[in-house]
């Protein structure tokens, strides 16, 4: 496949541009800062690009089979809710202005359900810091879900989302966190990007959202 992966540099993004190179697919790495990017393969482009600036992204994206939305408006960034909303929805609308029809979004976990009606960001014990970029990837899965016209996917992360081993073993699921026998709900994000490649190329989860763990 030819994909598009916006916030290649990031943590998750990084880890998805490594396994998608792994299997062979060819990459556009799209980027704030293509100095970021040191990873060098004949089936790997970078290009510098605005992800607010919805005309600009779809020009970056045309005739590519699919997108990845991994941005990140950064997590110190004051202005986090508005800027991740703002991103994403320029990044939704340049995808469907490109004539790209497969769009897969990297979000939070703290849209996931730990209790009946209850989600993991409007707990007590969810951490104030996270709260801005939570709630935002929250509330634009909301509006994502009202898209109709692409062939979207939305992935939750596990809970505990840290660096680690690829096993290519994990559970996925789709509205609650996967815990495991000790009650925790982790992935590595190599494996994490190892589940994003595979819905890429066996998609499951169309205009769906899903999630992953051991």
């Amino acid at each position: 496949m030819k994909l598009a992966l916006i916030g290649a540099s990031g943590f998750v993004g990084s880890a998805v541009l490594d396994e998608a190179l792994t299997r062979g697919h060819s990459v556009t790495a799209i980027v704030r800062h293509p100095e970021k990017i040191t990873v060098r393969h004949e089936n790997l482009r970078v290009q510098q690009g605005d992800v607010y600036d919805a005309t600009a992204v779809a020009q970056l994206i045309a005739g590519h089979d699919a997108v990845v939305n991994a941005f990140n408006a950064g997590w110190t960034n004051p202005n986090l809710y508005d800027d991740f909303l703002k991103g994403c929805e320029a990044i939704e609308t340049g995808t469907e202005q490109s004539g790209v029809n497969r769009l897969l979004v990297v979000g939070g976990a703290g849209s996931l359900e730990v209790a009946p009606g209850v989600q993991l960001v409007d707990t007590p014990q969810f951490p104030a810091a996270y709260k801005p970029g939570a709630t935002a990837a929250r509330d634009y899965l909301t509006r994502l879900r009202k898209n109709t016209t692409l062939d979207w996917t939305f992935l939750s992360p596990a809970i505990n989302l840290a660096p680690g081993e690829r096993t290519g073993t994990f559970r996925l699921g789709t509205d609650q966190p996967v815990f495991d026998e000790k009650g925790e709900n982790t992935i590595s994000v190599t494996d994490l990007a190892v589940a994003i490649i595979n819905e890429l190329e066996q998609p499951q989860f169309i205009q769906k959202r899903f999630t992953v763990g051991y």
